[in-house]
């Protein structure tokens, strides 16, 4: 593995840039992931800014059911950004679709459109749980790092 790409990953996994997409909320969800933002919580503590490109960001974080008006501009959204790229679902909205789910104007959770990697669920999510979310995620992103490192130094390989 080439110098660049282990500082590309050391980069993803010590500062990951979050984007934030409101599908169809209430802003419940949304006031929470906003509120894990702030100075009281902190999410900047373990590396996560808030991004305002989908270019630039690497993890998407998904809030409210997607209605028929932004399904499209979901998809053009997590298609704009690089690769490794990571959604979490905020809110029962948009892991389920929620009390809107049979609208007739929803299609459903973010999972309907794109490939969700976190769930989380409650009406509205706290910002401990969406931090301790992004924690996670890059605990995993650690953990595949390990996983690949191992494989590729086996003898026989």
């Amino acid at each position: 593995m080439s110098i660049i790409n282990k500082a590309i990953e050391w980069g993803t996994k010590k500062s990951p840039w979050i984007i934030h997409f409101n599908a169809g909320a209430c802003n419940g969800c949304d006031i929470e992931t906003v509120d894990s933002l702030t100075p009281r919580y902190d999410l900047e503590r373990v590396g996560t800014l808030k991004q305002g490109s989908p270019r630039h960001a690497d993890v998407l974080v998904c809030t409210g059911a997607v209605t028929l008006q932004t399904r499209d501009r979901l998809i053009q959204i997590y298609q704009q950004m690089s690769n490794p790229k990571f959604v979490i679902a905020v809110g029962t909205c948009a892991c389920t679709g929620g009390i809107f789910k049979d609208c007739y104007c929803v299609t459903g959770g973010i999972d309907s459109v794109i490939p969700v990697d976190v769930y989380l669920p409650g009406c509205a999510v706290r910002p401990e749980q969406l931090i301790s979310a992004v924690d996670k995620l890059l605990a995993t992103l650690d953990q595949d790092q390990k996983k690949k490192e191992t494989t590729t130094s086996e003898p026989g390989r």
